[in-house]
């Protein structure tokens, strides 16, 4: 049987403390969390690779390294009522369970959702709620947040989840621009969000984040 744990260790000594990440509960925390058991059975092996994993339906599981250093920029409290779009089967909700008061995490595939509330419920995370919706749209019934992470690139960032954070609250996304990307955190004062740079990274676009195109003929 493969040692995970041993996995997850080489995760972190090679692929986020060299990163600069160095907060210590995100590394205690990817340290603990069984990355292996949130990634459908046949993708196991790959679970720890330094590379963003297919889900399918669009969605994709950040490597270990952009999503670790999301979590470093965006400074996560132990207070924060946080939003995370784009949950899969739930791997950066039981993380980010960790760091913050409770998660309400997003899924709209209710296939995808209902696995990912059950590995969370199995892996005994109580402070997280999986609902089911449109990524695009969020949980307002359960807003304002303190902070909201979207699990995949983007090109823009809905009006509707810039309403659901909370006046001082912070973003981090990955803005995809044509092939470059780059990670930005974002605060909201006086009801708008200031983006800055991070740091570079690349992901697929979630479905629903791209920017509408008008066509000439």
């Amino acid at each position: 049987m493969p040692d995970y744990a041993a996995r997850r260790s080489k995760m972190v000594d090679h692929q986020i403390r060299p990163s600069d990440v160095t907060k210590f509960p995100i590394i205690d925390a990817m340290l603990t969390v069984p990355r292996e058991l949130f990634v459908p059975d046949s993708k196991r092996e790959m679970a720890y690779m330094g590379e963003n994993l297919v889900y399918g339906l669009g969605r994709y599981l950040l490597e270990p390294r952009t999503f670790a250093k999301m979590l470093e920029v965006i400074d996560l409290q132990p207070s924060d009522l946080v939003l995370d779009i784009g949950c899969g089967l739930g791997y950066s909700t039981a993380v980010i369970a960790r760091l913050a008061e409770a998660v309400v995490a997003i899924e709209e595939d209710e296939p995808l959702a209902a696995e990912a509330q059950a590995i969370l419920s199995d892996q005994g995370v109580y402070s997280a709620a999986v609902v089911t919706a449109p990524l695009t749209e969020g949980a307002p019934q359960h807003g304002p947040y303190d902070a909201i992470i979207v699990e995949g690139a983007i090109e823009v960032f809905p009006d509707a989840l810039a309403a659901q954070l909370k006046e001082g609250g912070r973003a981090v996304c990955l803005f995809m621009e044509d092939v470059l990307g780059v990670c930005r955190v974002g605060f909201k004062f006086d009801g708008k969000i200031t983006w800055r740079d991070a740091f570079n990274a690349s992901a697929p676009v979630l479905p629903g984040f791209e920017k509408h195109r008008s066509f000439t003929f």
